[in-house]
């Protein structure tokens, strides 16, 4: 069972994913969970009745209670809010970011010395258990919390540690890539209307065609272009698919999506260092 306390600051839509799997996965209880904006009472209330967790408003917050403060408000935020919490933790608590954009270098700067800070990156799957996660831990924080952190974060799918400097391609592929598939299912839902199915069906069928071929990427050894070919008999229906996705874009806008996505963070995480260096030179 996990033992820390944890504090989510903000309550919008990735807040709710995660609460909604650390909730299901039952590692922490409820009255560990606190959850907190500035001041929208309705949306807490809606979060405490839906979920069972502790909610109060952000003046409120006893902050000595917490171990782990997850960062969810919005990033054009994270400043005001770091500000407010730089004289109100200890360097030992530590602060889970997962705001796209913000590097851990742009957390340190604006609290005290040796301050813990993580920076993740889940997706919206966490709401059912199925987030693909990346953590890169700040200079300063140590393996414990890390583990601590990681363990956390298991509640609502699989974690990677990786490099900080890969994150951006990293929020790329997971962090918008549940949006990539949404997009997917609508036009399959499209197509398969055209063709005289039903929406409902339509998307039956392709949510399992997409979770069945998921699985297969998982458990067998094969690389994903293997497994197309396994799939592509020469001339047949499958190949005739493909050839139209090429011939529309493809797998070339598929790698121009994920690149694109990673870019717009690596120019977040770019406008939060140009934020440090005016700090710096103030």
């Amino acid at each position: 069972m996990f033992k820390q306390t944890v504090a989510f600051l903000g309550a919008g839509s990735m807040a709710e994913a995660m609460i909604s799997g650390v909730v299901e996965a039952e590692t922490i209880p409820v009255n560990q969970v606190i959850v907190t904006n500035r001041s929208n009472q309705d949306r807490l209330n809606h979060i405490q009745s839906k979920y069972g967790v502790r909610t109060t408003p952000l003046h409120q917050l006893n902050y000595d209670e917490v171990d782990i403060f997850i960062l969810a408000m919005k990033p054009k935020d994270i400043d005001s809010v770091l500000e407010s919490l730089k004289d109100k933790i200890s360097p030992d608590q530590v602060l889970l970011s997962v705001l796209a954009g913000i590097p851990t270098s742009h957390m340190e700067e604006n609290m005290n010395e040796g301050q813990q800070v993580i920076r993740a990156m889940p997706n919206t799957s966490s709401m059912v258990g199925e987030s693909a996660t990346a953590i890169s831990p700040g200079k300063y924080t140590g393996i414990d919390h890390v583990m601590a952190s990681k363990k956390l974060l298991e509640c609502i799918g699989n974690v990677y540690v990786i490099d900080e400097a890969q994150m951006d391609i990293f929020t790329g592929i997971a962090g918008s890539g549940p949006a990539y598939f949404y997009y997917l299912m609508e036009h399959i839902e499209k197509a398969g209307q055209e063709g005289g199915l039903d929406r409902e069906t339509a998307r039956e069928i392709g949510a399992q065609t997409i979770l069945g071929a998921a699985r297969m990427l998982q458990e067998q050894d094969d690389t994903s272009a293997k497994l197309r070919e396994k799939v592509t008999s020469p001339n047949g229906t499958t190949a005739a698919g493909l050839d139209a996705l090429n011939e529309h874009g493809g797998g070339n806008a598929i790698s121009q999506a994920v690149k694109g996505a990673a870019a717009k963070s690596n120019e977040m995480s770019k406008a939060s260092r140009e934020k440090e260096k005016e700090l710096v030179t103030k």
